[in-house]
């Protein structure tokens, strides 16, 4: 083991060049995330009327704050369903207004390099990796 070497982690900027077929994909999966959480919405709704329902069957003293309870939760749930589906929306509309062949970073990972003395460690951190339609179209910096 050499000991004038050192291994670090750093982080690895992940850009994507735009094209159609990425703008397509990228737009098929937020629909799908939006339609998740349509689906779950539904859900919730359901839920919150048949616990509504069960508490009337009981009749209790208790039942119009149990009822109100039930209906505050399902509201505060519903509300944060809806601020996630319009920023998934938002995102859809970015997604459309970006231009074909700009660079756009969509992910970030993580890699081990070696150092060693006389190494300029600012310039070893930065690295992108760019792709085109997920293939890799270049490595920017330093391996």
């Amino acid at each position: 083991m050499d000991l004038s070497k050192l291994v670090l982690k750093r982080p690895v900027n992940l850009k994507v060049i735009v094209t159609p077929a990425w703008q397509e994909e990228v737009q098929k999966q937020l629909q799908a995330q939006i339609g998740n959480i349509d689906q779950q919405l539904g859900q919730l709704e359901q839920q919150g009327q048949n616990a509504i329902t069960e508490i009337k069957k009981q009749g209790s003293v208790q039942a119009p704050q149990q009822i109100e309870n039930v209906q505050s939760q399902v509201n505060k749930k519903k509300n944060e369903m809806l601020q996630q589906k319009n920023q998934l929306l938002q995102q859809m509309q970015q997604v459309q207004l970006l231009e074909l062949g700009q660079e756009v970073v969509q992910n970030q990972m993580e890699s081990f390099f070696e150092i060693q003395e006389g190494d300029n460690l600012v310039e070893k951190m930065n690295i992108e990796i760019i792709m085109r339609d997920g293939v890799v179209e270049e490595i920017r910096g330093k391996i």
